[in-house]
This record gives structure tokens, C-alpha cells and sequence, in this order.
């Protein structure tokens, strides 16, 4: 599913010039390196602040914090996506209230605002721009706007991921996208650098992105225990970090790969929507308006056929995953967190039961992509 290997060979120099920027400095912790990219990452996303943190987790749970989500507080989400995403509701003792997704996996915004009309109490909402599409951003600005909301967007899978609009199309390999990025509507956009990520680190970390300068105080002094000053505790905070190293590595060896990595990804996307075929592999693809960075590269096949096809997948070689195999609401965890279930969920639950996650990274060479697709053509199913 990735190729660190080839990535390290790829950026091995830069990587080690980082580091050993970080070693002259003999300075730790948020200092020069973070502080830099920090800037380069806020310009990329065309938002005015950023604040590194120690993990996506972090990141939407000090965002929620920042913004006021207090215990006992209802925040609309997702019953399909990583558990961190409402862990960090959790964490807050905020209640998770579930809405299911649409035909792609996306929290379904129409449902949204049809509970939201019968349930003005839910301010909050987290949706997620799942497996690197882009949410209807101009559907979610009117959502925000008509009930109020406060809006911490998960971009942890859609980095350089944007909305063009339903009057548009994707623009496709090797044109340029005029859109409005994934992250740019809510109060705050949470990201991830988890290894995996599209820009992944060299372990954990996360950002908290923001327009509003107030916030962005707030979100600094929370990540660092609370501190408005050095031992000067105004706020019950977090020690929640972006270190110097993984942020000199995320600016200096892989932040300037970004976009090639990604407009690689989107060529092996096009590959696999031209040349698979068949007739049990249903290929998720991009919903209208949406500019895919394809994090991830779904498809789904029916639940009781799956562990077939992971197999067949495994004995061609071809590696998978599934994201994600278990709905929210249904995670043995959840018994112990409060809760509450909108409606019955069957779009997320069927996308959890037969959904499988094909390879697709910067890395992969053409002859893979190839046998990818000849492995899901050849499947006896």
C-alpha cells in the first residue's frame, strides 16, 4: 500500500540536511523549524495561521477545545472514517451524534441539514473529506451559515484536495484545478502526518489551520499546557507538539514533493478508473465537483465476496487494505461513550462491509499500476 523505501531513497539527502539543521540549532522543541513550516503550510492552504501538534487526534480534539465544545456538548459526524475522529469528540466528553454518508462515503450533508432544523442544540459539526474527496464546500458553507454552526474539518486524508463546484468538472491529469480547498470553510481544518498520510512525517504529528488570529492563540496556548506565557497557565491545556524534526522534515524534504506526489496519484487514479472492469468490483470514484488527491483509492465489492477478493488480491501480489471494516457506532468502544445514532446508518454500513482500499502512492511504477488492474480483472469472483 506504500513504499517507504523508495520514499527514503527519493528524499534521503534532504531528509539528512534537515536533521541536521535541527542539531546546529540545539533547539528542540517549537522553535525555528516548526515556526517555519508552520508559515509555508498556512500559505499552502491559503489560510492566514497554523499550529503543529503532536497527532491528527490532537488536532481536532485542541481545535474542538479552542473553539468552546464542552462536555456534554453535541457534535454532528461521520459514522465512517478513522476512529479518531470521534475519539477526539469523546475525549472532550462532547457527544458523537452520527449521520450516515452518501453513495461515496461522505457524511451526507442533506441529512445533516434536515436533522439540524429538528435539533438546534447540535452547534458542532466535524465532517470528514474522506479518502482524499473534497465535501460539497459551497453545501457545507450554507450549512454552516443557516444553523450557526461552528465547523472543524477533518482534511486529515485531503490535503491539496478541492472543491471545483457542480457546474464544473475535474479538470484530470495535467490541469490545473481552480477550486477552494478542503479546510477553507469551517472554523478550523485538522490534518494528519501520520506516515501514511499524503504528507506523513517520519512518525506522528498534525496541524490545526485557522483564519482567525484569536483561535490560533487559543490553539497555541492549549497545545503547550495552557500557557499564555512561560509558566503562566491560563487555560487547562495538552503538551501537544509538532517537534523540530519532524517539522524540518515535512517542510525541507517533503513539502516541495507535495504536489508532484499528488499529481501522481491522481495518474494512477485515472489508470484505475479507465482500465478496471468487472462487473462485482464497483469503482467509488470522485463525486461531482469534487478534486480528488486520492489518499486512498476505494472500491467495493459485496460483503460476502470480500474475503475472496483480498485473497485473490494477496496471491497476485497486489496489497489492500480496508478503510474502514467496522462502522463508528458499531466499534465495541463505543458502548462506553455516550452517543447517538441520527438514522440507521446502511450507506456507512455497507461501505464497511464490503469496502477494499487499492494501492496507490507516488511510488508506485507503471508496471504495478498495471498489475493492479490485471489482478482486479482476473478476478474469478
Amino acid at each position: 500500500m506504500n513504499d517507504f523505501e523508495r520514499q527514503w531513497q527519493d528524499t534521503r539527502e534532504d531528509a539528512l540536511r534537515a536533521f541536521t539543521r535541527v542539531g546546529e540549532s540545539g533547539w528542540y522543541i517549537t522553535a525555528r523549524e516548526l515556526a517555519e513550516f508552520e508559515r509555508a503550510l498556512a500559505a499552502l492552504w491559503t489560510l492566514r495561521h497554523c499550529a503543529g501538534v503532536a497527532s491528527g487526534l490532537d488536532a481536532i480534539e485542541v481545535a474542538l477545545k479552542a473553539l468552546g465544545c464542552r462536555p456534554g456538548d453535541r457534535v454532528l459526524t461521520t459514522p465512517l472514517s478513522a476512529f479518531a475522529t470521534t475519539l477526539a469528540i469523546a475525549k472532550l466528553g462532547a457527544i458523537p451524534v452520527f449521520v450516515d454518508t452518501d453513495a461515496f462515503g461522505l457524511l451526507d450533508l442533506d441529512r445533516c441539514g434536515q436533522l439540524l432544523s429538528q435539533r438546534p442544540e447540535i452547534r458542532f459539526l466535524v465532517p470528514v473529506h474522506l479518502y482524499g474527496n473534497a465535501l460539497d464546500l459551497a453545501k457545507l458553507a450554507r450549512l454552516k451559515e443557516r444553523f450557526e454552526l461552528t465547523v472543524v474539518e477533518d482534511c486529515a486524508q485531503s490535503i491539496l484536495a478541492g472543491y471545483l463546484g457542480t457546474a464544473h468538472k475535474d479538470p484530470g491529469v495535467g490541469h490545473q484545478a481552480q477550486a477552494a480547498m478542503t479546510g477553507t470553510v469551517g472554523q478550523c481544518a485538522a490534518t494528519s502526518f501520520y506516515p501514511t498520510k499524503n504528507l506523513g512525517a517520519m512518525g506522528d504529528g498534525g496541524a490545526i489551520l485557522t483564519d482567525d488570529p484569536e483561535v490560533d492563540g487559543r490553539v497555541r496556548a492549549l497545545r503547550d499546557y495552557g500557557q499564555s506565557a512561560r509558566y503562566r497557565h491560563d487555560l487547562v491545556g495538552y503538551n501537544s507538539r509538532l517537534d523540530e524534526l519532524q517539522a524540518a522534515l515535512l517542510h525541507h524534504a517533503y513539502l516541495g514533493r507535495l504536489a508532484g506526489w499528488t499529481a501522481r496519484r491522481r495518474e494512477i487514479a485515472a489508470r484505475y478508473l479507465a482500465g478496471i472492469a468487472h462487473l462485482r468490483i464497483r469503482l467509488i470514484g470522485t463525486p461531482a465537483g469534487s478534486h480528488s488527491c486520492f489518499h486512498l483509492f476505494p472500491v467495493t465489492v459485496e460483503p460476502e465476496r470480500k474475503p475472496a477478493f483480498l485473497e485473490h488480491l494477496r496471491q497476485n501480489g497486489v496489497g489492500s487494505g480496508e478503510h474502514y471494516p467496522v462502522a463508528i457506532p458499531d466499534q465495541k468502544a463505543m458502548a462506553q461513550i455516550p452517543h447517538e445514532v441520527a438514522d440507521n446508518c446502511a450507506n456507512a454500513r455497507r461501505f464497511a462491509a464490503g469496502e477494499v482500499s487499492l494501492p496507490i502512492h507516488a511510488y508506485m511504477q507503471d508496471d504495478e499500476v498495471a498489475r493492479v488492474i490485471a489482478a482486479c480483472n482476473g478476478w474469478g469472483a
